[in-house]
């Protein structure tokens, strides 16, 4: 074990952090010869076998060209989930963590209607049918590609979800009914900030899960705000995970839209990354 540990610190300290390649360790180890963290500890002395060792190598030349560990594996870990990723859809964040708890943390109902817009992976709407077990919960996107991959993450992780193919963007043109709660991290990266994101991201990521245009960066949250509007029920919660350079825009879009209640949150690196809202009915 202790030479392909080498051997992988070796291949990738100069591209990556040092933390990071410890992390990639971990994973390879226990993704590729079954070691968990407590028998890399206990087992240090551990053979690696050359077929096992030809799947790191293969790994580590993928790490090398900057693809998303996530990827190469085909899962990743999400509020106590475990996913299969693939490049039809974004890897999940750490900041949709906090925007879920959020929900989960707000939420006043024993069976409250969620939807989830623009779903990818399904980690929204898994976790929190995970978590929310009397939950009815739709998950709509217009991929076809990242159903056929939300579809799997809910029958591997044995959860009941609604799926749904549909552009969000001419939502009247499909049938709804009425929600508790809509949740949507929806494409927000302005083309203008493409220059600052890391190439795994890039070169790796779907990129109509990512970006949208300058010109009007917010047309997802106009458009889903507008939906809410007219299938949230009373006193019914929006959530967005936002673009943190537009937080006061996204804000006074919705009040514009006659949301109430408009709440912004930092995530955990003090970035504005999230935002709730309340439709209320004008008697």
């Amino acid at each position: 074990m202790q030479a392909t540990i080498q051997y992988i610190k070796k291949e990738l300290v100069e591209l990556y952090p040092e933390t990071e390649v410890s992390g990639f360790i971990r994973i390879l180890l226990e993704s590729v010869c079954g070691w968990d963290y407590t028998a890399q500890i206990l087992n240090k002395n551990g053979v690696v076998g050359e077929s096992e060792f030809h799947e790191i190598e293969k790994a580590v030349l993928r790490l090398k060209e900057f693809e998303p560990i996530q990827y190469i594996m085909g899962e990743t870990e999400f509020m106590d989930l475990v996913l299969k990723v693939n490049h039809s859809v974004l890897i999940p964040r750490p900041e949709t963590e906090e925007l879920v708890n959020w929900i989960i943390e707000t939420n006043s109902s024993d069976s409250p209607q969620i939807l989830d817009v623009g779903t990818g992976s399904g980690c929204i709407p898994l976790a929190l049918k995970n978590q929310i077990e009397n939950a009815t919960v739709l998950a709509v996107d217009i991929s076809d590609k990242a159903l056929e991959i939300a579809i799997q993450n809910a029958t591997r992780n044995n959860l009941d979800i609604h799926f749904l193919n549909a552009d969000i963007l001419n939502w009247e043109n499909y049938s709804w009914h009425l929600f508790d709660v809509i949740v949507s991290n929806p494409p927000y990266v302005r083309e203008v900030e493409k220059q600052a994101m890391l190439p795994n991201v890039l070169k790796y990521e779907p990129e109509n899960a990512l970006f949208v245009s300058n010109e009007d960066p917010l047309i997802f949250y106009r458009r889903i705000a507008e939906f809410a509007q007219k299938y949230l029920v009373e006193n019914g919660k929006l959530f967005f995970e936002i673009n943190e350079y537009l937080g006061d825009e996204t804000c006074n879009m919705l009040e514009h839209n006659g949301f109430a209640d408009i709440n912004l949150r930092k995530d955990i690196n003090s970035k504005n990354r999230m935002i709730s809202c309340v439709k209320k009915i004008k008697h």
